[in-house]
């Protein structure tokens, strides 16, 4: 297979597809202003094309703010495209569509994987898609999309999570998930005085989760919100964490970007040495993988924000441009099988 990338600077659809021949699965990285026009115009111009999108930065070796990027496979994929509406409510009610895709498609484990990219409640959104994704074993990568809008096939959708099921047809795929994080002491905390809806930390061990995290790490109101760059929350999951940003103030509780439990047991997270755990991640990928077709990865806004801080982004790109053909998103929130994390990369590499 090949990953295309194309991108404009200044939002010119034409500009980004430059060079576009018979794709095969196609998504759309637009902004808030042009996104609807964008839609419509990738529609026309190739109609009938699986094609999933949102409003969201992308990048390859220069990252793309507020114009439009293009990233297309084609030359040996199958795919489809779709999506689950009503996702703040009722996502399961759509589910007989991704499970019909998933038959016509086709695919295993081996060579399949389903990307998606949502406008919210993606905790909900993911539970109910790796239910059927279960079933074959096939796994899961995507993000969160700007503005509550994504779209799929030429249209438009609120309240909904596109998707695109691609089968590699001339080798395997494989799926990953890059933490930057390692646990902080040994402060475990259990969470309690949550609004789920509103994804409201309120207490820590029954006192105010605020002043919890004020007097470990020593800061203000006013420093919190940038802390959360070096330290984040991390939910227990299994063997895995799970990483919880901290949105904003909210009295003397805490808004996190991701949803927190009442009897959740939470840790605190301290920022490692990214440089080196990215070495490790391509060295990975390289084992796993001596020939690569694509790359395709999503990155948090804070990763995005942190590393563009440190002056590592376009280092980081260069690393990941090693692999092969690298290309993503830079997303509200990351999706990995029916995992929603917060500061992590997650990518599918294409054999």
């Amino acid at each position: 297979m090949k990953q295309f990338f194309g991108m404009s600077q200044r939002g010119d659809l034409d500009e980004a597809l430059q060079g576009l021949y018979l794709p095969q699965f196609i998504m759309l990285l637009s902004n808030d202003d042009q996104f609807e026009a964008h839609v419509a115009a990738l529609e026309k111009r190739f109609p009938g094309v699986p094609s999933i999108g949102c409003i969201g930065m992308s990048y390859r070796l220069d990252v793309v703010e507020k114009g439009v990027g293009i990233i297309a496979f084609s030359d040996g994929v199958t795919a489809a495209a779709d999506v689950l509406e009503q996702v703040s409510t009722m996502p399961v009610k759509y589910i007989d569509r991704l499970e019909r895709d998933m038959r016509t498609v086709g695919g295993s484990d081996r060579d399949t994987v389903c990307i998606d990219l949502c406008s919210g409640n993606d905790a909900c959104v993911l539970t109910t898609i790796y239910t059927a994704l279960r079933k074959r074993g096939i796994s899961l990568v995507g993000g969160t999309g700007d503005q509550g809008r994504v779209s799929a096939n030429g249209r438009v959708y609120r309240d909904a999570v596109a998707y695109g099921l691609v089968r590699n047809l001339n080798g395997r795929v494989k799926t990953y998930k890059e933490n930057i994080y390692h646990q902080l002491g040994d402060y475990r905390f259990v969470a309690s005085n949550t609004d789920r809806a509103n994804y409201i930390l309120g207490a820590l061990n029954g006192k105010s989760a605020k002043q919890v995290y004020k007097d470990i790490l020593h800061v203000t109101d006013e420093e919190i919100l940038t802390r959360t760059f070096q330290n984040p929350f991390g939910k227990l999951n299994g063997d895995d964490t799970c990483i919880i940003s901290i949105k904003e103030v909210n009295g003397n509780a805490l808004a996190c970007f991701r949803q927190v439990n009442d009897s959740d047991v939470l840790i605190l997270l301290e920022l490692g040495d990214y440089r080196a755990i990215v070495r490790d991640t391509i060295q990975q990928i390289c084992r796993d993988f001596p020939r690569r077709s694509a790359i395709f990865s999503v990155n948090c806004l804070f990763r995005y924000k942190l590393f563009s801080e440190q002056g590592y982004m376009q280092s980081y790109l260069r690393d990941m441009a090693a692999l092969g053909d690298h290309a993503g998103l830079v997303g509200y929130g990351e999706h990995y099988n029916d995992r929603f994390v917060n500061q992590s990369m997650t990518c599918v590499v294409f054999e």
